[in-house]
């Protein structure tokens, strides 16, 4: 999707030429980013991301075995853009292969590696390159839950104050993972040799202070090596997911202030069990997120919730139907934790989990609350009214899915 506020980016840089050691024996005889899923290779997910940004003019920067990219991506014209190649040694290094395609490059373009997929706002990547002014603004996977080494660390405002390729330094926090706005302008700051152009730019860039990171919370997926690729291939399955609210989506609300603390209290809402069933009939795998802050509050013990979660699941499983997984944060409203809706929190953690596609799904929940932690974490949210039940929005959702 376009940013309307800003001059749009309107082409994209993958660099894809790269032996791929760690992917032999595959790549032998193939290039890394041809590493297939679904009958279809990792480079063509990224071509059609790239699409949905809104950019149709596509570099692909290539080194080992081009031909077999070139031969099956073609021109471009089967998904909607154009593809340039620049065909350059396989010895060569980032920053040669940028430096060969430099008459190529408009002066500010999305600068990626052909071995990562993460589903990122690009609206707002854009939007905070132009309002930093910065001369390159990538996308930082947070890591807090050390899925791989940190190379940055980040101040205020997204500003990188290290970048650390080798990945040693001390009080690193965070993972750059591609997906730059790049001002044509660092190309003044590459040297003559062939190099790493991350490791030559970026330390001067932070510098100058005009290194920015967004940063994201929704892991990223990769070919890089055959560790990640089982979670790649959970990532671009078919598998469709969907979130469910608890209080006052399925169940009657308690009183303010008050809690659903035992199975007695618990009572569904008209419809709403068949439309979990429906949902499981579609297909989708349902998820629960609901916020419990009377367990912190000492209204009711962890025990108490698994027991009303008991009463639900073996009345939703008489009806044919199920919740898959649960998630709850049991922290008090002052306690400033990430998970507690408004904040995305138990989205990201059900995202790890099971490697969702946050921006695939939906969220059916009845508080704004719900919405806006929705929103947060990228995805669709569907909102519950006492006009607009569970069992109403979900047949006109699978309506329009089909």
């Amino acid at each position: 999707m376009e940013c309307m506020k800003y001059k749009p980016i309107e082409q994209a840089v993958i660099f894809a030429g790269g032996l791929g050691e760690r992917l032999k024996p595959f790549t032998l005889t193939n290039p890394k980013p041809m590493y297939p899923f679904n009958d279809k290779p990792f480079i063509e997910y990224l071509i059609v991301q790239i699409k949905e940004f809104g950019i149709s003019d596509i570099i692909l920067l290539l080194g080992y075995l081009p031909e077999k990219i070139m031969d099956y991506l073609g021109d471009g014209s089967r998904y909607g853009v154009k593809i340039t190649y620049c065909v350059t040694p396989v010895e060569y290094d980032t920053q040669f292969r940028l430096k060969s395609a430099q008459n190529l490059l408009q002066d500010q373009f999305l600068m990626m590696y052909c071995d990562n997929y993460c589903p990122i706002d690009f609206s707002r990547l854009v939007s905070e390159y132009y309002e930093n002014e910065a001369w390159i603004q990538f996308s930082a996977y947070a890591n807090e839950d050390g899925y791989t080494k940190n190379n940055l660390k980040i101040g205020e405002q997204g500003i990188v104050e290290i970048y650390d390729k080798k990945r040693k330094q001390p009080d690193l926090s965070g993972v750059d993972i591609g997906y730059a706005i790049v001002s044509k302008k660092v190309l003044s700051l590459m040297s003559e040799n062939n190099e790493n152009f991350e490791a030559v730019v970026y330390p001067k860039l932070v510098d100058m202070q005009k290194l920015y990171a967004t940063v994201t919370h929704h892991r990223y997926y990769s070919v890089g090596s055959f560790e990640r690729i089982e979670l790649t291939k959970e990532f671009l399955s078919d598998k469709k997911y969907v979130f469910l609210d608890r209080d006052g989506t399925m169940n009657e609300r308690a009183p303010k202030a008050q809690y659903i603390k035992s199975p007695e209290e618990f009572v569904w809402l008209p419809g709403a069990k068949e439309a979990i069933k429906k949902l499981k009939k579609a297909g989708y795998f349902t998820i629960l997120i609901s916020n419990q802050a009377g367990i912190a509050r000492g209204a009711m013990t962890e025990e108490d919730l698994a027991a009303v979660h008991s009463k639900m699941q073996s009345e939703l499983e008489e009806a044919g139907a199920g919740i898959d997984a649960i998630y709850y944060c049991a922290h008090n409203w002052e306690e400033g934790c990430s998970c507690r809706k408004p904040k995305p929190g138990m989205f990201y953690m059900a995202q790890k989990d099971y490697s969702i596609n946050l921006t695939k799904c939906v969220m059916f929940g009845d508080d704004d609350r719900d919405m806006q932690a929705a929103k947060a974490a990228g995805v669709r949210g569907i909102q519950i009214t006492e006009e607009y039940s569970l069992q109403a929005a979900v047949e006109n959702y699978l309506a329009k899915a089909q």
